[in-house]
């Protein structure tokens, strides 16, 4: 167990699992025993996290376009998922040995213990072609683009590159990724943050951000949790999913396509944005699990 009088942010590191996901209009939490619960927008079936048991990290697919799946890692490296399929991307049945997961537009992408990496769904830009990639420790999965954080700090990516999202040869150091409807974020070692992509609507304006210990990528906003507990927004705030800076004591943070989550070091969990479907309703969440604590 985890050091009691250690921040909960130092337990964070580019394997940690990830304990809130968002996807377009729903939002996933997972309990401290193992199950899932999970709320908003239920017309796939992106919700039906009822019956999940020994979970021990979840995914969100964000697309932009509305529709979403969700994700499950099992302890026993097996992965589990409900919800929009049409490009075959809850077909995950045959995964195993399964340490990480992301999940993007239309597909998922998982991350063996070797190192490498499988992905299922849309493929029409080369977004699944990661078969080859080795000695990757993170992902991320934007809309159209997969994203591997490598053992040396180094990052590659696949997929569609229009707007720069995947030029991020040059980046050395960092600690965690992620990614948005049309850009990346990377965090470095020393707590700053890097970005590209896509910058119309200024999500990957970070570089005065210091002191970040995480990172979340919206469709167009950008979030980081600083060692403090409060948390930096980005970008596209046309519904409050910027609206952070009143948040105190946050030990994780994620981001949905317009709606920003954050989990409280008591486990409960806030959230600002977009609430059409209700996937901000997240206020009566008691005991999800924290960073650096399983299950119980």
């Amino acid at each position: 167990m985890m050091n009691p009088n250690t921040p909960i942010w130092r337990d964070m590191s580019a394997g940690s699992p990830a304990l809130i996901a968002a996807g377009y209009r729903h939002s996933v939490g997972l309990q401290s025993d193992g199950t899932v619960t999970a709320a908003g927008d239920n017309r796939y079936g992106s919700c039906d996290v009822g019956g999940w048991r020994d979970i021990v990290a979840v995914a969100a697919g964000n697309a932009h376009t509305g529709n979403s799946h969700t994700v499950g890692l099992k302890s026993d490296g097996t992965v589990v998922a409900v919800g929009w399929n049409k490009h075959h991307q809850c077909e995950v049945s045959g995964w195993h040995d399964m340490v990480a997961i992301a999940a993007g537009w239309r597909r998922t992408v998982g991350l063996r213990s070797d190192g490498t990496v499988a992905a299922v769904g849309r493929n029409h830009e080369g977004e699944c072609e990661v078969s080859g990639w080795h000695d990757i420790v993170a992902l991320a999965a934007g809309d159209w683009h997969t994203v591997g954080l490598q053992s040396d700090g180094t990052v590659t990516a696949v997929g569609n590159n229009r707007y720069g999202q995947c030029r991020i040869g040059d980046w050395s150091s960092i600690t965690a990724v992620a990614a948005g409807y049309l850009h990346t974020v990377g965090l470095r070692s020393d707590g700053t943050v890097v970005a590209a992509g896509w910058n119309k609507r200024r999500a990957c304006e970070v570089s005065g951000w210091r002191g970040i210990v995480a990172i979340a990528a919206g469709s167009n906003h950008t979030v980081g949790l600083r060692s403090d507990g409060t948390v930096d927004a980005a970008g596209w705030n046309e519904h409050g999913q910027c609206r952070v800076e009143g948040w105190r004591d946050i030990v994780a943070v994620v981001a949905g396509c317009a709606h920003t989550i954050g989990l409280q070091s008591d486990g409960t969990v806030i959230a600002v944005g977009h609430n059409q479907s209700g996937q901000c309703e997240v206020g009566g969440w008691q005991g999800i699990r924290l960073p650096g604590r399983s299950n119980g």
